[in-house]
């Protein structure tokens, strides 16, 4: 299996690690520490050196309540990351459900287009579609990051995750978008207990018949600290590392993380054990 991206074909029959690049002031974990385009840009070349396969550039935090940003505050903290991301030799994501910023990204020369909203806001499927190859990861989410866990779903959600997956899935291949350009993300901590998180890492391997690459995102997540009792999220690196691992056996091929180089070094010890 192969994810095609603008510039590069990323080989998923082995786990790639996406190293979290966020040039935001708010962002759960790591707000304000990258927030300049110098220093977003050294935390990109440190991933790299970490062995980082390709990077997620945001410049809106997600995290839950978080104030949504106009338009011209994102593009003007994230494209200038952007363009000089885009020469570092590997694969660039974009983190937007904007539109335009989507649009930006793409003429600056941006792989993949990763949208927590699923291109479900205005003419989102039709940016990429217009795009001969970028990349492209759907998300599920429940309602919005204002309200998500204020009334999170209920339930067994994997098969309202499944249904919405595929569905978004279908809207794309009916735009003309090729199913090899398509990631899935079954959204962690996007509107979901903490059970119902640890049920979908349980049964991920139940979204693989869809026939999609999936990407787990469970970086220093609360669900995290809600089992461990570490409250700070720098201090669920070792739950994240761990979840990242248990992700990647279960099918996983794109894993999103802030702690690049310990969780390249745990994938190599489960590679290890997968070795004939």
């Amino acid at each position: 299996m192969h994810w095609q991206t603008a510039r590069f074909d990323i080989d998923l029959t082995i786990p790639r690690v996406m190293g979290i690049v966020n040039v935001t002031p708010d962002s759960f974990s790591d707000g304000g520490q990258h927030a300049s385009t110098a220093a977003a840009l050294r935390h990109c070349e440190q991933l790299i050196r970490d062995g980082a396969h390709l990077l997620d550039i945001g410049g809106e935090s997600t995290r839950p309540g978080s104030p949504a940003v106009p338009l011209d505050v994102e593009l003007a903290r994230v494209l200038p990351v952007l363009k000089e991301a885009c020469r570092l030799g590997l694969p660039i994501s974009v983190d937007t459900y904007k539109p335009e910023v989507m649009q930006a990204a793409l003429d600056v020369g941006v792989d993949i287009v990763n949208d927590i909203w699923a291109l479900r806001l205005g003419n989102a499927v039709s940016v990429v579609a217009s795009h001969p190859r970028c990349g492209i990861c759907l998300m599920h989410m429940h309602r919005d990051p204002q309200t998500m866990q204020v009334a999170p779903m209920e339930g067994d959600v994997l098969p309202d995750v499944i249904g919405f997956l595929s569905g978004r899935a279908g809207v794309l291949a009916s735009a003309g978008v090729a199913q090899a350009r398509i990631v899935l993300d079954p959204g962690v901590g996007f509107g979901k207990t903490v059970a119902q998180n640890f049920s979908l890492l349980a049964r991920q391997a139940e979204l693989l018949p869809l026939g999609f690459g999936l990407l787990a995102g469970w970086s220093r997540k609360s669900s995290l600290g809600a089992i461990t009792g570490r409250d700070a999220p720098a201090d669920r690196v070792a739950a994240s590392v761990s979840a990242a691992v248990l992700a990647v056996e279960r099918g996983a091929r794109v894993v999103r993380v802030h702690d690049v180089r310990d969780t390249v070094d745990a994938i190599k010890v489960w590679q290890a054990l997968q070795a004939p």
